[in-house]
C-alpha cells in the first residue's frame, strides 16, 4: 500500500470555469482581474469551510474553540453575536 495523500476536489462555477479556459487556452487577457476575484472568493470560502470543520473536530478542546473564535473572525459576525 502506497502513503500517497488523496487530494479533494473543488467546485467552481461554471462561469469562472470557462474563463480560465479562455484566459489560458485562447489568451483572453481582459478577464484577468474578474478570475482573480472570483479565485479570492472560492479560496477564502475554503478557509473558511476548514475552519468550521476543525472548529467541531479538532482533538482538543482548546483546538476546537481557537478554530471557532477564527472561523467567527474571517465569517464576520461580530463579538457581540458571539457566544
Amino acid at each position: 500500500m502506497r502513503n500517497e495523500k488523496r487530494t479533494k476536489n473543488v467546485e467552481i462555477s461554471q462561469e469562472l470555469f470557462i474563463d480560465l479556459i479562455k484566459y489560458h487556452c485562447i489568451e483572453d487577457h481582459p478577464k484577468n482581474e474578474k478570475i482573480c476575484q472570483a479565485l479570492e472568493d472560492k479560496m477564502d470560502r475554503l478557509v473558511r469551510r476548514e475552519l468550521y470543520t476543525r472548529s467541531l473536530t479538532a482533538p482538543t478542546e482548546e483546538e476546537r474553540e481557537a478554530a471557532r473564535k477564527e472561523y467567527l473572525d474571517k465569517a464576520g459576525v461580530p463579538a457581540a453575536f458571539r457566544w
